[in-house]
């Protein structure tokens, strides 16, 4: 069964400069294996796909009775949470009535913005509203200050009586929200101590939320199990797709295309770029290299960005996403009465999954008519299966591409870097020296300052 289909003749201009990365692809491909079998740092995603998810099960038997759940987390902690809410639920979930939806309904706070905040606030009755918090060390500053907000609303209105609302998803042993845990008796999952945020959405951290929204995270994990299987039996750039679009993009990058389009034709698909740009950017953006992600989402930005790809810089390489098959489909009326309309004659009949792909396969000649190079790839449908499909297969490009570039793709010093300044802007004590530091670098960006 095929679960995808890249076609790259378009950015490649000389095989043979394919054959110089096969080696090191392989050489990098069982090292992964191999780490994830020992255990190392970062590296615990790869087993994800055979873990035991029956616990996630029955922490979310526990919330499906709540009319809200509020998801507290930022970055890894909630981009993959949206990412399957919008794949896979109903566009408009939170409107269908509760008959429909089967579930509670669900808000994100994935930011410290006090108008998205007092929004969800507003939006839920907090005695039945269910509320998962995930951070891995207890220490990410705008999970912890959204979660101080809601676990103090949550004794005010209720009383003491409150962790039976609260699921933690968190370090097994150590950190603040574990301790939170062992002193509250709240409900909790582990995120396993070798997988990091952005290549947790198939852990608890990801499928909790899925599972209360009726998605079948058993089809999740076997789509990237399915994958797995392939991804590391196949040894040539014949017949692996990842290997050959980890080779492709490090190639283009080297040619200075260091600028890398993600453009799937699928509106359901909006956030799977936005989780794929943190997983992309944050994991081979280090040491002065990096490609960086554009997210783009066909038909919307052919009318916003298309012209710029096809008439800028030779910057950037592009890959072009398309389903094959939609469970739904729009079709055109067969004809119309008005003859002022009678220009539109060539959509009659025609259907809007079709045109949506020709939409796809134009902006390709497009982009291949103006030399621009673009890889085409295919999936049968987007479900819950080829779903968990696309997630592995792009976290096993990414860790590939970053060991392609020699970096460690597990890690994230500059994000650490910005997370310590905030810890100190707001007072944490110790971090007066750093301080300090930043706010030397802020009298630096203000030396030229213009008032209107």
């Amino acid at each position: 069964m095929r679960m995808l289909r890249l076609s790259c003749g378009a950015a490649l201009s000389n095989e043979k400069e394919l054959r110089k990365y096969e080696e090191k692809i392989s050489s990098a491909s069982e090292a992964l294996l191999a780490a994830a079998c020992e255990g190392k740092e970062g590296c615990g995603w790869i087993n994800l796909p055979e873990q035991n998810y029956e616990a996630v099960l029955e922490v979310a038997d526990v919330l499906i009775d709540f009319d809200s759940v509020v998801q507290i987390g930022i970055g890894g902690s909630a981009l993959g949470n949206k990412m399957l809410f919008e794949c896979l639920a109903h566009p408009f979930y939170n409107e269908l009535s509760r008959e429909e939806r089967k579930g509670p309904r669900f808000y994100i706070l994935d930011n410290v913005d006090p108008e998205l905040c007092l929004s969800v606030i507003e939006m839920i009755d907090l005695s039945r509203t269910g509320f998962i918090v995930v951070s891995k060390s207890g220490t990410t500053a705008e999970t912890m200050a959204n979660f101080l907000v809601f676990w103090d609303k949550l004794k005010e209105e209720r009383g003491s009586d409150v962790a039976k609302q609260l699921i933690v998803i968190t370090d097994p042993y150590e950190g603040i929200l574990r301790k939170f845990v062992q002193e509250t008796g709240c409900v909790s999952l582990e995120v396993p101590q070798n997988v990091g945020g952005r290549f947790s959405v198939l852990s608890p951290v990801g499928l909790l939320s899925a599972a209360i929204q009726g998605i079948p995270i058993a089809e999740l994990l076997r789509g990237a199990k399915d994958i797995k299987k392939k991804l590391f039996s196949r040894k040539s750039l014949n017949d692996n797709p990842a290997w050959v679009l980890s080779a492709l993009s490090v190639e283009h990058y080297l040619k200075g295309r260091n600028m890398f389009v993600f453009m799937p034709y699928l509106s359901r698909m909006s956030s799977f770029t936005e989780w794929f740009s943190q997983l992309w950017a944050e994991s081979l953006g280090k040491n002065g290299k990096g490609m960086t992600p554009i997210r783009a989402v066909g038909a919307v930005d052919q009318h916003s960005q298309v012209q710029l790809y096809t008439s800028g810089p030779d910057d950037k390489l592009f890959l072009i996403l398309s389903e094959e098959k939609s469970k739904r489909n729009v079709f055109f009326p067969e004809s119309v009465e008005e003859n002022s309309l009678n220009a539109l004659s060539y959509l009659w009949g025609k259907d809007m999954k079709t045109m949506l792909n020709y939409e796809a396969q134009s902006t390709i000649a497009a982009l291949i008519k103006s030399k621009k190079p673009v890889m085409w790839m295919e999936i049968p449908k987007l479900d819950a299966y080829y779903l968990g499909c696309l997630i592995y297969f792009f976290e096993y490009v990414t860790a590939i591409t970053g060991k392609l570039l020699g970096l460690n793709p597990f890690d994230q010093p500059g994000v650490e870097q910005g997370k310590m300044y905030t810890r100190a802007f707001m007072g944490k004590e110790g971090k007066e020296k750093e301080k300090l530091e930043a706010e030397s670098y802020l009298r630096q960006a203000r030396l030229l300052t213009i008032n209107l």
